[in-house]
């Protein structure tokens, strides 16, 4: 029996805006994010101020290896000045405990979502 893993990533630029949606399923691993931060790192770097928001679904997440934990970690410090709001929808006490720690790595706000469209409609401001 294989396991599912991994995170897809679609990323919408407007001038100097971004726009990223991420889904992770299952735990985590460094090759997930050896695909993911080259692709990250390369449409950020064409702009001098990006300014990110970004969507992440962890219905189907559920952690990450330690490798990759520190990937999370590096991609965090590196990118974090970047982000505006990350909304993240999911369903798991902790991953509302990720979403608090996870502001202390961004300059901008994370919040934690059960609804999905509420958390849309809180990264395009209207709540």
């Amino acid at each position: 029996m294989s396991v599912v893993h991994g995170l897809a990533m679609d990323i919408e630029r407007k001038d100097d805006s971004f726009f990223i949606e991420l889904k992770a399923t299952g735990t985590l691993t460094h090759a997930d994010y050896e695909k993911i931060v080259p692709i990250l790192d390369e449409a950020l770097a064409e702009v001098e101020k990006p300014i990110v928001d970004a969507y992440f679904d962890g219905t189907e997440f559920e952690g990450w290896e330690l490798q990759a934990a520190w990937d999370d970690l590096r991609l965090g410090l590196k990118h974090g000045k970047k982000f505006h709001r990350i909304a993240i929808y999911g369903n798991q006490h902790w991953q509302e405990i990720m979403a608090k720690v996870g502001g202390w790595f961004v300059a901008g706000e994370v919040r934690y979502f059960d609804d999905p469209l509420d958390a849309l409609a809180w990264l395009r401001g209207a709540t």
